[in-house]
């Protein structure tokens, strides 16, 4: 688990290895992760897009952007916490993450970015 405060917003990040599979010629490996955003700040937010960078060990970077998180852009109110759950799938048994949320305050409009923690995706059984 790691987490990272930004503007009085804490990201958590929990991964998960889920497993490998084959597609065509080469080795796939899913990850999971669970991210739960808590509003610490006195005013309400809103979750406008998101911006990833996914890192593979094979050295490629995939960079994904969007509106929301999983198909929705929630309001996360003072002391409240949001938490989704997605995936993603590497070329290699080991990568890593870390990107941004651009969020709405719901009070003056304002647009801040909020920082998601840098976070490692490894396969269990290459720690051996």
């Amino acid at each position: 688990m790691v987490s990272k405060q930004t503007k009085g917003v804490n990201v958590t990040v929990v991964t998960l290895y889920e497993g490998f599979f084959q597609r065509g010629n080469s080795m796939q490996f899913a990850f999971s992760y669970e991210i739960t955003i808590e509003n610490q700040s006195d005013s309400t937010i809103q979750i406008h897009s998101r911006y990833w960078e996914i890192y593979d060990s094979l050295n490629t970077k995939e960079i994904v952007e969007g509106l929301g998180v999983v198909g929705e852009q929630p309001f996360i109110l003072p002391q409240e916490k949001y938490t989704y759950s997605s995936g993603c799938v590497l070329t290699s048994t080991s990568g890593a993450m870390q990107g941004y949320y651009n969020v709405i305050r719901t009070d003056n409009q304002q647009m801040i970015s909020i920082e998601i923690p840098f976070f490692k995706l490894i396969a269990p059984f290459i720690l051996n």
